[in-house]
C-alpha cells in the first residue's frame, strides 16, 4: 500500500515526518510526500491531503483531509463554509482539536478522528548542551499573529541585551528590517528532526500567541516541543495553555498584554516546572485519530495492529 501527503509547503507541517516515520514501520507501507499539481504520476492508495482544498477525487483511491487549523480572520466564518461546501467527500477526516472540528462542522456520516500535535521523545537532554542564545522563538513570524511587538523588545526594548534566536521560515524582510539588530538571529526552514537540537542551545523558549481565535483555542505545537526539551517556556496567557496546565501541570511564566513584565529579572527569576507530556508521543496522538484502525479496515491484508477508534 502507498501513502501520498499531499501538501502546498506554505505551513509548517512536522506531522508528515512523524506520519512518515509511523508508517514507515509497518512492511508492505510505502510513504510519499507530493504536491497536489504532481498527482498525474504513479497513483497511491491513499491520498492524505492536509487541507486546503480538494474539488474532485479519483474513483478507487482512499482519500483523508486532514485539517490542522480552522480558517483565521477576516472573515474566517465564511472561508471555513467555503471549504466546507466546495471540497469534495474524502472517506475519513483528521482534526486537530475537537475546536477546529466545530468551526467546520460538517453534517455528514464521514468518519472522524482528533490528533493534536506529537513530540519526538519526553526524556530529559542527558548531555549538557551549549546555551547559545537566551531565548528561541519557533513558528511563524506573520503579520497576523502579532509579532512584531515581541520582536521589538529585543530590538529597542528591556531585552536589547539579550540575544534571540528565531526558528523559522519566510522570513526574509523580517530580518531585513532588523539587520541592525546583532542580538536577533534567523534561522531556517529547519527539518522537523532537527528542531530540538536548536531549541536545546537556548535558555528560555517564547511561545507567543495572539488572544483571538482561532490562535487562542489550537494546540500551540511549538509549546509542546519547548516542553519536550525541558526549556523554560515562556507565554502569552490564553485559554488553551492554561486548559494545559490545568490538565497536564507545568508552571510557566505568563506574559502581560503589554509585555511591561517581559524583563531578564522577572523571567530569570521565576520557579519553572515541566509538564506531563506521557500523552503526548506521536505514536499516541496518531493512534488516538483513528486513523490505524480505519486504514486496517480498509486495507485487511496489512497488520497494523491499532485498538484505536475514530468518531463521527
Amino acid at each position: 500500500m502507498t501513502i501520498a501527503f499531499i501538501h502546498d509547503n506554505r505551513a509548517f507541517l512536522p506531522e508528515i515526518e512523524a506520519y512518515i516515520s509511523f508508517f514507515s514501520a509497518y512492511p508492505g507501507i510505502i510513504t510519499e510526500v507530493r504536491k497536489q499539481s504532481g498527482l498525474q504520476g504513479t497513483p497511491a492508495d491513499v491520498e492524505w491531503y492536509f487541507m486546503g482544498t480538494q474539488v474532485r477525487r479519483k474513483k478507487n483511491t482512499v482519500v483523508i483531509h486532514e485539517y490542522a487549523s480552522a480558517s483565521i480572520p477576516p472573515f474566517a466564518a465564511l472561508k471555513n463554509v467555503i471549504k466546507k461546501n466546495i471540497n469534495c467527500l474524502p472517506d475519513y477526516r483528521i482534526f486537530y482539536s475537537d475546536y477546529v472540528r466545530q468551526q467546520f462542522d460538517f453534517s455528514d456520516s464521514i468518519p472522524y478522528g482528533l490528533r493534536g500535535h506529537g513530540i519526538l521523545n519526553i526524556e530529559p537532554v542527558s548531555k549538557k548542551v551549549e546555551k547559545r542564545y537566551d531565548f528561541i522563538y519557533a513558528g511563524n513570524i506573520d503579520e497576523k499573529r502579532g509579532i512584531d511587538v515581541l520582536l521589538n523588545c529585543f530590538a529597542k526594548g528591556n531585552l536589547s541585551d539579550r540575544t534571540l534566536l528565531v526558528l523559522s521560515k519566510h522570513y526574509t524582510q523580517t530580518a531585513l528590517r532588523l539587520s541592525g539588530c546583532k542580538n536577533i538571529y534567523f534561522k531556517g526552514p529547519v527539518p522537523y528532526h532537527q528542531v530540538y537540537a536548536y531549541i536545546d542551545q537556548c535558555r528560555y523558549a517564547i511561545n507567543f500567541m495572539p488572544d483571538i481565535a482561532p490562535f487562542n483555542k489550537q494546540v500551540s505545537a511549538k509549546f509542546l516541543d519547548y516542553a519536550a526539551c525541558r526549556i523554560p517556556v515562556v507565554t502569552s496567557d490564553y485559554q488553551w495553555i492554561k486548559e494545559f496546565e490545568s490538565l497536564y501541570g507545568g508552571r510557566y511564566f505568563y506574559l502581560l498584554p503589554d509585555l511591561s513584565n517581559f524583563t531578564w529579572e522577572h523571567i530569570s527569576a521565576f520557579p519553572y516546572a515541566m509538564p506531563d507530556l506521557r500523552e503526548w508521543t506521536w505514536e499516541k496522538q496518531i493512534e488516538k485519530s483513528g486513523i490505524t484502525a480505519f486504514l486496517q479496515k480498509r486495507f485487511p491484508e496489512l497488520d497494523l495492529g491499532g485498538n484505536s477508534n475514530g468518531s463521527g
